[in-house]
């Protein structure tokens, strides 16, 4: 019996329930105390910002190229042709992440809908 198995038969789930939601809670209330001390106009914002985007693209990325689940059953060139659909609507339009993001959405649920009608 591993660590995880002993502490879950001695504390059972409501312990560890409480440990990740005190956990989480912690780091919240940090950064409502913090927010107020950071300019967003800072270079550690500014930098924190570029790496917030940086992992958003890289699992945007992965998720296009690598998926797994139902996504991966979606030919590639679908999943591209989506990507580049949504990425010419924000550009072009100036609409913002979330509706490119209900766009893509959208046009996977237009193909899984196809599919299916299709086979019936």
């Amino acid at each position: 019996m591993n660590a995880f198995e002993s502490s879950i038969a001695e504390f059972g789930w409501w312990a560890i329930l409480l440990f990740v939601v005190l956990a989480t809670y912690f780091w919240r209330g940090l950064g409502v105390l913090l927010a107020g001390h950071v300019s967003q106009d800072s270079e550690l914002f500014k930098w924190l910002s570029t790496v917030t985007y940086a992992l958003v693209g890289a699992l945007t990325f992965k998720l296009i190229l690598l998926p797994i689940g139902a996504l991966a059953q979606v030919p590639m060139i679908y999943r591209i042709i989506v990507c580049c659909v949504c990425l010419f609507y924000m550009t072009k339009f100036k609409s913002g992440l979330s509706r490119g993001l209900i766009l893509g959405s959208l046009l996977m649920t237009a193909y899984g809908l196809f599919l299916f009608y299709q086979s019936t």
